[in-house]
């Protein structure tokens, strides 16, 4: 029974699905291993859950939703974070280089450009912290 399902999960896999796996026994730890995202009960065995990737306290198969609805919300805001990196640190770094200034005649003081990163770290901080907020 084990490799059985271990079996339906790739091939469900091999046809480009995501595949999640909810088990709380020693016979669904190869599953959970095979499936993209595996949930666990903590009423569940140690291999269980140990396997899997997100342990569901009181064994509350309900909050599944919910950890994916987070995973996602997460996702979006370490996207967003990753944006504002990149595009403070390409416009920033070299405009406090000097890179600009025989163009543009544009430069930036050093001590604007410290501050200008500090308050970039608190921006970054700022939205992951909304995570709070979102996640409920």
């Amino acid at each position: 029974l084990p490799a059985e399902k271990m079996a339906y999960l790739r091939s469900l896999q091999q046809k480009n699905k995501r595949v999640g796996m909810a088990g709380d026994g020693v016979n669904d730890a190869p599953a959970l291993s095979q499936a993209d995202v595996s949930f666990a009960m903590s009423t569940g065995t140690d291999v269980a859950i140990e396997t899997a990737d997100v342990t569901l306290l009181h064994g509350d198969i309900s909050k599944i939703s919910y950890c994916l609805s987070a995973a996602k919300i997460t996702m979006n805001v370490i996207r967003q974070n990753l944006f504002w990196a990149f595009f403070y640190n390409i416009i920033a770094i070299p405009l406090a280089a000097g890179v600009f200034y025989p163009i543009w005649h544009i430069s930036l003081n050093p001590m604007i450009a410290g501050i200008a990163m500090s308050l970039s770290s608190v921006t970054v901080v700022t939205n992951s912290l909304r995570l709070r907020m979102l996640i409920k």
